[in-house]
């Protein structure tokens, strides 16, 4: 057996998490013929066959799942090495790729980009946007360095083995009504229960939002929302309830300043609140990384001291 290529391992590691050729094509950014030639030359170096047929495609056989807990193993260790190595050097240089959900990249990546190029110029950050749910793989294969998600009060999400979370914020929940809805007019806390009748707006199935609304529902009101409309865009949901007399379970920093054509009200029967998380693998980061993080905490402390009610930035776009 020769020499294992790092790079292929990684490869293998993908496939082993992610199932398919195309599926880590995606991740990786290559065809999947480049996947499949990469990983048929790991196997010639391995001296051993690692996949066996599986109806059209392939799956791992016992040297492939094998070789890729070694794999894991070997990818942590390089990953150790260079983020020693960068410490030792004093230099904070590199690539740092992190994303997050699109309220947590506006008002917390963006300002802590602006940060690093005028502290650190020589690090190149990658920013992107996916909700938790779809970044946690890429996170856990080193595709990823940093993700800020978010939970709801009452709906935890599953935390896998090998990362590292961090709270960063915590924010209140809001109802949000068109102006001209009957509980608008009043001025104070409107009761989930009161809204059993309307149509409700929230992001897509699956995300932890659209859990969170459907779950309070039940919970608060005892009853399963009229969730017509779905859109892990905020703008979009803001806008269903301005024209189409939707109603919403918003967090505060996503919610513009002073919006005639909206009434946000606390929560009658409860203090809901969203918890931003910052998200790393268990692992020592690298220079960059450790100061990209220091930046990110540094900007979700202004934005606690402002305070992240309605009215305390601009609208930001998430569910």
């Amino acid at each position: 057996m020769v020499a294992l290529d790092l790079r292929r391992l990684r490869f293998l590691r993908e496939f082993e998490e992610r199932g398919t050729l195309a599926a880590v094509a995606a991740a990786l950014g290559y065809s999947p013929s480049t996947v499949s030639q990469q990983l048929a030359i790991l196997e010639k170096d391995a001296g051993t066959p690692l996949f066996e047929k599986a109806g059209r495609g392939v799956r791992l056989n016992d040297a492939g799942h094998l070789l890729a807990q070694h794999a894991r193993v070997l990818l942590s260790a390089a990953e150790a090495a260079e983020a020693d190595l960068a410490a030792l050097s004093g230099d904070i240089r590199g690539t740092v790729r992190a994303g997050g959900l699109q309220s947590a990249a506006r008002r917390l990546l963006v300002p802590a980009v602006a940060r690093m190029m005028v502290d650190h110029p020589q690090v190149r950050l990658e920013i992107f946007e996916l909700e938790l749910e779809q970044t946690l793989p890429g996170l856990r294969l080193g595709a990823v360095d940093l993700v800020i998600g978010d939970e709801y009060d009452g709906h935890p999400r599953p935390r896998p083995a090998g990362l590292r979370y961090a709270l960063l914020l915590e924010e209140p929940l809001k109802v949000v009504l068109p102006a001209t809805h009957p509980l608008a007019r009043s001025g104070g806390p409107v009761a989930v229960a009161m809204l059993r009748s309307d149509v409700w707006t929230a992001s897509a199935e699956g995300t932890g939002h659209h859990a969170m609304v459907v779950g309070t529902c039940r919970t608060l009101g005892g009853y399963e929302p009229d969730l017509r409309h779905r859109s892990s865009d905020a703008n979009i949901q803001l806008e269903l309830v301005r024209v189409a007399a939707a109603v919403a379970l918003m967090p505060a920093l996503t919610l513009p300043a002073h919006d005639p054509a909206l009434a946000v009200r606390d929560v009658a029967e409860a203090a809901l609140r969203r918890r931003l998380v910052m998200v790393t693998r268990d692992s020592p980061p690298t220079p960059a990384l450790t100061a990209l993080l220091t930046a990110v905490t540094d900007q979700a402390h202004k934005l606690d001291q402002v305070g992240s009610e309605p009215g305390s930035g601009t609208s930001a776009g998430d569910g």
